[in-house]
């Protein structure tokens, strides 16, 4: 993009990758640059946490308070009932109020470590969309905001499009997402003047709804800004790894496994990575990046201590990074290692070598695990498993075991007292 920004929000967001487009460039420059802009990105509540592919967005919202700007952090308590169709082979499975309430608890306490809250100016403030929602009269609703919509233009939309030319079901109940998710901008902006939302591409054709809809309704001009939507560079969707996602709640992922993952980032998208999840310079993201061989590693740590400060402290970074050096440098045990706690009513008279990979998260199943010692790539204590049927006893836990799969996967196992 060649936009050349007065804003500093929009100069950050282009200059570190975080734009894929925008309705109006100019326009939202110069709103950005004449005061204080609310801006909103909407998180559905399918989960008890957001996992790091929602991080980019998280990032925009720190990033817009920090150059002077309004968060709003809308939680979908109403749209999660619905069920956010764009872009899936299917629909999602529904929730429960309590469920939806449970999950909006959990994915709280991510935002925490990102923008400040508060009733000032510039302090974010959190929005739940079944205030507006739960309580619509549905005949009114069709009345006053279903007759600007037209079916043949959100047919054409590309996330309903591609369900459609898969000749995959597409409920009534999904479809009428997109007008949801449109009423809850023009509803942000009559409540809290919010005047930007963002999200990823995949939501381009929901945003322009929003936007489209607010100027009928209130006759007011709002905008959309979308980011890139994320793969690694080997094609990989970001948020995924080999066991699974990366949750951004210390409960649902430990701070070391989080660590990991981003230690582990290959290394071409080091560079990229470092610019859009950490707030170190650009110049020294570049420089970073360009690193080769053995000292890239040294670049990755770095990356991986940024962006776990962010998320779950500076003592966990640096936690994570001891244990690391412990477990691969030094053949040690490490303290922060994910820990199995066994009782000895669960060993029994012993129990399988298998059994452990997969109960410590280190295989999906027993045949994952057999795989993996025959491969020569399972090892206890550092020294590699030779028989998948091998069984370890209470004496063999009188102090923790590790396990290791691979070179970077590993996991203690403890005897507990009870």
């Amino acid at each position: 993009m060649t936009y050349h920004a007065k804003s500093e929000f929009m100069r950050v967001m282009l200059e570190r990758g975080f734009v894929a487009d925008c309705t109006d460039y100019q326009a939202l420059d110069e709103a950005l640059t004449a005061g204080v802009v609310p801006a909103y990105i909407g998180f559905d509540a399918t989960a008890k946490s957001l996992h790091v592919g929602s991080l980019i967005q998280i990032m925009m919202l720190r990033w817009l308070q920090k150059t002077g700007h309004k968060p709003i952090v809308l939680m979908g308590g109403g749209t999660t009932k619905v069920g956010d169709p764009s872009f899936r082979a299917d629909e999602r499975p529904l929730l429960t109020e309590d469920q939806i309430n449970a999950n909006i608890a959990g994915i709280k306490q991510v935002f925490s470590g990102y923008v400040a809250f508060g009733d000032g100016e510039t302090d974010a403030k959190m929005v739940n969309n079944a205030e507006w929602l739960d309580d619509l009269n549905y005949l009114s609703f069709l009345r006053d905001i279903g007759r600007h919509f037209s079916v043949n233009r959100m047919l054409a939309f590309e996330s309903v499009k591609s369900r459609l030319d898969r000749e995959q079901s597409l409920s009534f109940l999904e479809f009428n997402y997109m007008i949801l998710q449109a009423y809850d901008f023009l509803e942000l902006n009559r409540r809290y003047g919010c005047l930007l939302q963002m999200g990823g591409s995949d939501q381009w054709g929901n945003i322009v709804n929003g936007i489209d809809l607010t100027r009928r309704v209130l006759d007011n001009q709002i905008f959309g800004l979308t980011t890139p939507l994320l793969e690694t560079s080997d094609g990989k969707k970001m948020g995924k790894s080999q066991d699974g996602a990366v949750w951004l709640n210390a409960d649902m992922r430990s701070p070391y496994e989080f660590w990991q993952f981003w230690r582990n980032t290959t290394d071409a998208d080091v560079g990229r990575f470092l610019k859009l999840y950490t707030e170190l310079p650009v110049e020294e993201c570049d420089r970073l990046g360009a690193l080769e061989g053995a000292e890239i590693n040294a670049a990755k740590i770095r990356l991986a201590n940024e962006v776990t400060t962010l998320a779950h402290g500076a003592e966990a970074a640096r936690t994570a990074e001891a244990t690391a050096r412990e477990v691969f440098e030094k053949g040690g045990v490490g303290d922060d290692l994910p820990t199995l706690s066994l009782s000895a009513d669960d060993i029994g008279d012993g129990i399988s070598i298998v059994q452990l990979f997969v109960k410590s998260g280190l295989a999906k199943s027993g045949k994952d695990a057999k795989r993996l010692i025959n491969e020569n790539g399972a090892k206890m204590n550092d020294e590699p498993v030779t028989s998948a049927g091998h069984m370890i006893t209470t004496a063999d836990l009188a102090t923790p075991v590790k396990l290791s799969a691979g070179k970077k996967r590993h996991a203690l196992v403890s005897l507990t007292d009870g």
